[in-house]
């Protein structure tokens, strides 16, 4: 994130407040879009297709997706 190469910060629901709120705060200084996945960090693990848990993914390639455009809420 410090590089400026994450286009989409994604923070589990049961991150600790302390650290959501650096994640934020360095998000902010990068201009990069946060976005609060409302499940845990088991449950952002299985999203991202992991076996282990997940508090903190970063998107720094989209690819052919259209995940950039849903997580700043302008899905088509």
């Amino acid at each position: 994130m410090r590089s400026g190469k994450a286009k989409l910060v994604l923070i589990a629901g049961n991150c600790p407040p302390l650290r959501k709120s650096e994640l934020e705060y360095y998000a902010m200084l990068s201009k990069t879009t946060v976005h609060h996945f409302a499940g845990t960090n088991v449950a952002l693990g299985t999203a991202a297709g992991k076996l282990f848990r997940v508090g903190v993914m970063t998107v720094s390639d989209q690819g052919d997706s259209d995940l950039l455009n849903f997580a700043e809420g302008n899905a088509s």
